[in-house]
């Protein structure tokens, strides 16, 4: 459209789609989304893509705005100077804005052998390979899963569920974010799936081998299939087009979620590090802040003050198969507390999770601006406490800015 704004959305998760369908609310606003893929993954699905109960794929069709051009490429540097991206295909695409919603996916391993014997599953492509891996491996084989995050957990109880021989390496505690409670119910719920569970000072994986798990305690396990669910990386592109990043490499941002280096650019999601001190890796908090992301332009382009940042997450939701759950509430500093809905009513509440987001974004592919913004009681001074105890501890790149 002559004259309008050109907005690129980078990534086309649970963050990007919110935020590319959210800006379509102007007419005078052209979006375009980059992704790799030309079908959104729906990410909190894989581990059920590994166990055969779904392929964990929506059509963009059903979650992206009409309005929404989808170009599927990778985008392979951003130059902030000139407000344009380049593309891994070839050419270059110039904006006005940015919105920086890269997604998040596995750390690089450290680990002697993971790299070469193991199986990541964090994504698409990952969780397809260990789905024809394990498709080619006797049912009785030993499968090891290596951390117990929820990833790990939820992989072990679908594989555990279809029959298979698991053992799940906690490499510390069993779902460390977990009340001692909520800890003992999946334990439980484990335990009567046959999963063997290795927790402990000494449950660290040192090497993988092609049939086996070496522990720190010289133990090897005897394993087929080595499924690997730990460390958290993101995409190093910020890194390579010279943009401020904390350790891991999350655009640094203020609490507009606006680019400490540059006011036209603005991060959603796992790849953003609001303050230096970012949400903790959620759907839950992909979507909303895909939301904060959009409305950040829309306000600069209505010449208002964006919004600060006030979100908080209170709970976590972890499936124990197809038929059991754990809904684990938590307080207002993202701690778990002693109550939890577990069984088959956290199986429930997982299963409404899980179909609500592809509805949230479809909604708002129709509606757009009609996904509403929560603000949680106590979040905005939550927020603030949180930062300033951040601040006092390790100014960041952020607040230097400021």
């Amino acid at each position: 459209m002559p004259g309008s704004t050109q907005v690129v959305v980078i990534g086309g998760g649970y963050a990007g789609v919110m935020a590319a369908n959210r800006l379509t609310q102007r007419d005078d606003v052209t979006v375009t989304l980059i992704n790799p893929r030309p079908d959104f993954v729906h990410r909190v699905r894989l581990h059920q893509l590994v166990g055969g109960s779904d392929d964990a794929v929506v059509a963009y069709q059903d979650v992206l705005a009409e309005g929404v051009r989808l170009v599927v490429d990778t985008v392979t540097r951003i130059d902030a100077a000139e407000r344009s991206v380049t593309q891994a295909a070839g050419g270059t695409l110039e904006y006005d804005y940015l919105i920086y919603a890269a997604g998040s996916g596995s750390a690089e391993p450290t680990v002697p052998g993971v790299a070469k014997f193991a199986h990541p599953i964090a994504t698409l492509e990952a969780a397809q390979r260990l789905r024809a891996e394990l498709d080619a491996t006797p049912a009785t084989a030993p499968v090891t899963v290596v951390g117990a995050g929820p990833t790990g957990i939820e992989t072990a109880a679908e594989l555990a569920e279809v029959g298979r021989r698991v053992t799940l390496v906690c490499g510390g505690v069993l779902g460390p974010y977990l009340h001692t409670r909520g800890r003992r119910s999946v334990a439980k719920r484990l335990a009567r799936l046959g999963v063997t569970v290795i927790d402990g000072s000494y449950a660290m994986v040192t090497a993988v081998t092609r049939d086996a798990v070496r522990l720190a305690d010289g133990r090897e396990l005897p394993s087929e299939v080595t499924v690997w669910t730990v460390g958290f990386g993101v995409p190093d592109l910020a890194v390579r087009s010279g943009l401020s990043t904390d350790a891991v490499g999350r655009l640094l941002t203020d609490e507009t979620l606006t680019s400490v280096d540059d006011a036209r650019i603005v991060a959603a999601g796992d790849s953003a590090a609001p303050s230096g001190l970012p949400l903790r890796m959620s759907c839950l908090n992909a979507v909303p802040l895909g939301a904060r992301a959009a409305d950040t332009v829309l306000s600069r382009l209505a010449g208002e003050q964006p919004e600060n940042l006030h979100q908080s997450m209170y709970a976590q939701c972890i499936s124990l198969g197809r038929s059991a759950g754990i809904y684990q509430f938590a307080n207002r500093s993202d701690v778990a507390v002693w109550l939890h809905v577990d069984d088959g009513l956290g199986a429930r509440i997982k299963e409404v999770v899980c179909k609500g987001i592809p509805k949230h974004l479809a909604g708002e592919a129709h509606k757009p601006g009609s996904f509403r913004l929560h603000r949680m009681p106590g979040g905005v001074a939550k927020r603030q406490q949180l930062l300033r105890a951040h601040r006092a501890e390790a100014p960041s790149a952020a607040d230097r800015a400021a």
